[in-house]
C-alpha cells in the first residue's frame, strides 16, 4: 500500500482523531534537489572534474541516486536509490524511489512534532 491508499482507509474508517497526512507531509517540503552521485561528484571537484570522471569506479555513481527534501524549518532529509543493474538504471524511475525513501524519514519527525504538541495541550 502507498500513503494514499492508506490514508483513504483511514479516512473510509473515520478515523478522525489528529495525524500526519500525505498532504501534511508535502505541504511541509519547501524544496527538493535529486541528483546522481556522479553529478554530486563533479559538482564537488569543481575545476579539476577531469580528474573525478577518470577515477576508478566513477562510472557506477550514476546508477546511485540520491534526493535531499528541505523542510519548512530548514531541516534536511535524505533518500538513496542504487541500481545494481546498469541496464536497468532510469534516471526518473531512481528520482521517484530516492524521493519516496526520504518522504519515509520525514513521517518519524512529523508524528513525533504532533505528539509533542498533543502532549503539551494536553
Amino acid at each position: 500500500m502507498n500513503d494514499q491508499q492508506i490514508e483513504s482507509e483511514i479516512q473510509s474508517k473515520g478515523l478522525t482523531a489528529p495525524r500526519v497526512t500525505p498532504q501534511d507531509i508535502e505541504a511541509n517540503i519547501l524544496s527538493e534537489f535529486c541528483f546522481t552521485a556522479a553529478q554530486g561528484a563533479d559538482g564537488a571537484a569543481g575545476y579539476q572534474q577531469d580528474a573525478v570522471q577518470g577515477c576508478i569506479g566513477y562510472d557506477h555513481l550514476r546508477l546511485l541516486t540520491f534526493c535531499v527534501l528541505v523542510l519548512k524549518n530548514g531541516f534536511t532529509v535524505t533518500g538513496e536509490s542504487a541500481c545494481a543493474s546498469p541496464e536497468n538504471f532510469d534516471a526518473e524511475l531512481g528520482r521517484k524511489i530516492a524521493r519516496q525513501n526520504a518522504i519515509n524519514k520525514v513521517w518519524p519527525l512529523m508524528g513525533f512534532a504532533l505528539k509533542q504538541k498533543l502532549h503539551e495541550n494536553s
